[in-house]
């Protein structure tokens, strides 16, 4: 395998590399940068967490290495769309130190952030714009970005734009760059939506792939944890009272809130991120995961897709996803960069036959285990432990206008409905985002059935 330079990046960039320990590609990245570094369009597929911002961002560095004129006003020469905000911040987070290196800009233009700010970078001038559809739309409607001087193009998380109903815009987009430019796609997977962009978009491509969209990394443990009804929010709460960082998802903003609520009454320092909070909250909340203050992220499917955070050894999913990618997506959050993880799915008995399914589908072999609280099986997967019993304040965590004082949650056993239909705007101007369901059936919203309460499940139980 050759190093990084082996493959001929500028020195400084290698520098910088190894001040960070990293030395050799990763499989994505040694396969994919000798031809990207040569300018050939590249279709690449892998999963979250294989370095495909490397592989998609040493390109570009590379390509704009050693210019002697400043980019023009509002006319970025290399571009990177990507579904969500937070990936957006993590690509721009990632990128910079090697960029500053060559004396490279790189910026974020995303929804939920000052319009007029971006207006005012992009003024200035940009290296590399890293956009999410809907913000990068608005500024060329009004003529604050201008694309004909990009020179290479990157699409992250292809597959997850088509799921979120992006594709219209990256068309749009991708028609107002140059004919000639080069193009790199990056996705887990190839449907039909995704091929219809690379015949259109991504001729005489070079495609490398690491896996085929299924399950790979040999560094990850999957448990199918069976318990039952009555037990489930007891186990989950001795799941979340484990040392290490734990990421938890659920199905609807609600449900995120409550399982929230309920972890901390009985003293787990756990906050929810969703597409209901504004987007100085989670940028806030996500740092605070990142930095170890909140241990325990409790996230819908579409605000984790752009947590990119090193260190997460447990992905429970307290819902079940809505098919085997999302899966797969949220089983990526760990096992990053050759670290081990651990990926359980806490299951009731009507939902074993889905997740059966599901994990078959995502070429995942999860091992079935029935556990209940205390359970010497639970404590030995997850490392679960008995929470302390004492609340934690609320810590404005609620972002839900509720009726009374009584916790009102989508349930924990997944009954939740799935939302059905297009995706709808997000923050100001266009950008989009799916939508989350947040009630049941008749648009009341559902409680949980059973398990913990508070500290009186737990205030007077010794710690194991």
């Amino acid at each position: 395998m050759s190093t990084f330079s082996e493959l001929g990046l500028p020195d400084a960039v290698v520098t910088a590399l190894a001040r960070n320990s990293i030395t050799e590609p990763s499989p994505i990245q040694a396969m994919a940068l000798p031809d990207a570094l040569a300018g050939r369009n590249v279709l690449g597929r892998a999963q979250t967490g294989s370095g495909k911002t490397l592989a998609f961002g040493l390109p570009m560095l590379n390509r704009l290495a050693g210019r002697s004129d400043r980019p023009a006003a509002k006319r970025p020469r290399a571009l990177v769309l990507v579904p969500t905000r937070e990936l957006a911040f993590q690509v721009v987070e990632s990128l910079t130190p090697y960029a500053s290196t060559l004396g490279l800009i790189v910026r974020p233009a995303v929804g939920g952030t000052p319009f007029n700010k971006q207006v005012d970078q992009l003024r200035r001038g940009v290296d590399i714009l890293v956009a999410t559809p809907g913000r990068l739309g608005d500024h060329l409607r009004q003529g604050t970005a201008i694309l004909d001087a990009i020179e290479i193009t990157a699409l992250d998380e292809a597959d997850q734009m088509a799921d979120m109903g992006f594709l219209p815009e990256v068309r749009d987009i991708l028609s107002q760059t140059k004919t000639g430019g080069q193009r790199l796609m990056f996705s887990a997977t190839l449907d039909r939506e995704v091929q219809s962009l690379v015949r259109q978009f991504l001729p005489d491509h070079v495609e490398h792939s690491t896996e085929d969209g299924r399950a790979s990394v040999t560094t990850m443990d999957h448990y199918v944890l069976l318990v039952d009804r009555g037990n489930k929010d007891k186990v989950l709460a001795e799941i979340g009272a484990r040392n290490g960082r734990t990421i938890m998802f659920a199905r609807t903003k609600l449900g995120c809130d409550g399982i929230t609520e309920r972890l901390r009454a009985v003293g787990i320092p756990a906050e929810s991120l969703h597409g209901g909070k504004a987007q100085n909250q989670r940028t806030r909340v996500l740092e605070r995961f990142k930095n170890g203050r909140t241990p325990v992220l409790v996230a819908t499917d579409v605000a984790a897709r752009g947590i990119h955070v090193d260190g997460i050894d447990l992905v429970v999913h307290v819902d079940p996803p809505a098919d085997h990618k999302d899966y797969l997506h949220r089983a990526g959050r760990t096992a990053r960069a050759g670290e081990n993880g651990t990926v359980v799915a806490i299951v009731l008995p009507n939902q074993r036959n889905t997740m059966r399914r599901l994990t078959s589908q995502a070429g995942v072999n999860a091992r079935p285990v029935s556990v209940a609280p205390g359970s010497t099986e639970l404590a030995t997967i997850t490392g679960s432990q008995q929470p302390t019993g004492e609340p934690l304040p609320d810590n404005n965590i609620r972002t839900e206008r509720r009726f009374d004082s009584r916790p009102r949650t989508p349930r924990f056993d997944g009954s939740a409905p799935r939302h059905e239909g297009r995706p709808r705007r997000e923050g100001s101007y266009s950008e989009r985002r799916p939508r989350e369901a947040s009630h049941g059936e008749g648009g009341a919203p559902r409680r949980s059935s059973g398990g913990f309460r508070g500290r009186a499940d737990y205030g007077s139980s010794p710690a194991r």
